[in-house]
């Protein structure tokens, strides 16, 4: 919608005005190229590429020399790699909790009952008789007009909070965004919420439904090894605890603080909630390892043959889970052939097919691998504090989690759905690819703050997340859904996510790569600006480009 130096440009005439990607602009792209990357990146010498592993030090090697055969400049100075410093914790936190109320206690029984654990590279932190406070959805969003902290002083406390947000189960879109989760409804917001607020520790109530996976998925985090980024010489305050307690042990504790669950729920929902001091008492101890270490980003570049200082940049990130826990067939390697390596492989193919663009790009592109995005996101994090290009510069963020591993698609998912004037070109591309773009269909789920691109959103920068469509060619919607449920089931995060040619079709995932080159094209060789629509909650971080 937006356009340099005319701002009011419709992004209805600019589709008009341009075509469909060349077939010469993709003549290095095949669908061979991008098997023979993800059969590569998710092979098991590769190790699961977790960060802080052999499995690191071969694929940033592999994406490097990628580049470099690709002809493409280092993205980071003189340098292919952004340093990453970040820091392990291990924590291993009480067997059990103890709950003292004013005239009983109890106690909890840690996995089953609560998950708790610390970014704190502390190597102790000892809990005893913290107060609980109930602080509703633990959210503060002024454009809502709505303050869970309102006159609530939680310092050296203990806030219990409610997942998802106050839009969820209601039939108001307009109140926050209805069943459509906003970041306030993400378990990192609440966190990083309960911290500003100089909270000692934030727990968040779990229910299945609103935070759209089990307990189970929660469990997998007891006493295991978490990244973050070394914050060492610009440290701000974190909570000493974080985590999760199950719905009926909330049930419990609510109960014994004479409150009914049920109730605050939904007083918790109305505008001018108050929080509720619940008269318990928490006690419990959590011991840390701490290990320092460095990953990186890889990061390359076409430089734009007009307007080198402006730059469109594509993600997607390269690592994986490692060596695990064995599964059933006693396969421990992680592979994430799917999440990521299939993402990685594209980054890598649409590099190919913009260096063979011709002419060239007007304006400079940028494709940038990022470490630890199954850890929390941490490598788009650290570069979003870090920017090698100016956020105020970069025109639009195009991020690849996954791509279509199931054949061609009639559709294309837009994640997150009305943030930004990204997917109206989207739009305009899938319908000369003759396929049409739907809304993600569990927006509930919160995904547009699940993947890198929401890092480059925090800091103005529009950006794109497409899903795999469901509306297959050949077979319909119902087995395209068969498929996804499939993959959830038996292969997401699981070391059965292998690169396996007779389970994955390329051609679906040739068809996306397309379509995210033809978008990124219009951007790399136009004046045009995207803008976040109204409503987005990144609109107010994105700054004017430069010589606005």
């Amino acid at each position: 919608m937006l356009k340099r130096n005319a701002w009011s440009l419709l992004l209805p005439a600019l589709a008009i005005a341009c075509s469909s990607p060349k077939q010469d602009d993709l003549a290095g792209f095949t669908g061979a190229g991008y098997e023979q990357h993800v059969k590569a990146l998710a092979s098991d010498e590769f190790q699961g590429r977790r960060p802080f592993t052999a499995g690191e030090k071969k694929t940033l090697d592999y994406l490097v020399q990628e580049f470099k055969n690709l002809g493409l400049e280092p993205g980071n100075g003189t340098s292919y790699l952004q340093e990453v410093p970040m820091v392990e914790i291990k924590t291993t936190t009480d067997t059990v909790m103890k709950i003292t109320g004013p005239k009983t206690s109890t106690t909890l029984s840690g996995l089953k009952d609560y998950v708790l654990w610390t970014q704190r590279p502390d190597s102790i932190i000892t809990w005893r008789d913290a107060e609980l406070v109930f602080a509703g959805f633990g959210v503060v969003a002024p454009e809502y007009n709505w303050n869970d902290y309102k006159d609530l002083d939680v310092k050296g406390k203990v806030v219990v909070v409610l997942v998802n947000d106050p839009g969820f189960g209601g039939n108001d879109s307009t109140f926050f965004k209805g069943n459509t989760m906003t970041y306030y409804g993400r378990w990192t917001y609440k966190f990083e919420e309960a911290a500003r607020q100089g909270a000692k520790g934030c727990i968040i109530v779990h229910n299945t439904v609103p935070a759209a996976y089990p307990f189970g998925v929660v469990q997998n985090n007891w006493n295991a090894p978490r990244l973050y980024l070394d914050q060492r010489g610009h440290e701000s305050y974190l909570c000493e605890g974080v985590g999760w307690v199950s719905y009926p042990t909330a049930e419990k504790l609510f109960k014994l603080a004479g409150l009914n669950l049920n109730e605050q729920q939904t007083l918790a929902r109305k505008p001018g909630f108050k929080a509720v001091p619940m008269k318990l008492k928490a006690s419990c101890t959590l011991r840390t390892k701490v290990r320092y270490d460095k990953s990186y980003n890889v990061v390359a570049k076409l430089p734009g043959t007009e307007k080198p200082n402006e730059y469109v940049l594509y993600s997607a990130h390269w690592d994986h889970l490692g060596i695990g826990k064995p599964n059933a067939a006693g396969d421990s390697i992680y592979n994430g052939a799917h999440d990521n390596a299939s993402g990685t492989a594209a980054l890598l193919e649409l590099a190919k097919a913009f260096k063979h663009m011709q002419p060239a790009p007007k304006r400079t592109v940028v494709f940038i691998s990022v470490t630890a995005e199954e850890q929390g996101l941490w490598g788009s994090a650290y570069y979003a504090e870090h920017p090698i290009y100016a956020p105020a510069s970069t025109v639009a963020n195009i991020n690849m989690d996954g791509i279509n591993p199931y054949g061609k698609m009639k559709d294309v998912l837009i994640i997150g759905k009305g943030q930004s004037d990204l997917e109206d070109l989207l739009a305009t591309e899938a319908k000369l690819q003759g396929r049409y773009v739907v809304p993600d269909s569990e927006p509930e789920k919160g995904m547009y703050f699940r993947s890198d691109h929401f890092n480059f959103a925090k800091i103005g920068i529009p950006a794109l997340f497409i899903g795999t469509g469901n509306d297959h060619t050949e077979k319909g919607k119902e087995y395209g859904e068969q498929l996804k449920n499939e993959y959830t089931k038996m292969y997401y995060h699981q070391p059965t996510d292998e690169y396996d040619s007779t389970r994955i079709n390329s051609e679906g995932a040739v068809d996306d790569i397309k379509l995210l080159f033809g978008v990124g094209k219009r951007l790399a060789t136009e004046d045009v600006w995207p803008a976040w629509k109204d409503g987005s909650e990144f609109k107010s971080a994105r700054q004017k480009p430069a010589g606005e």
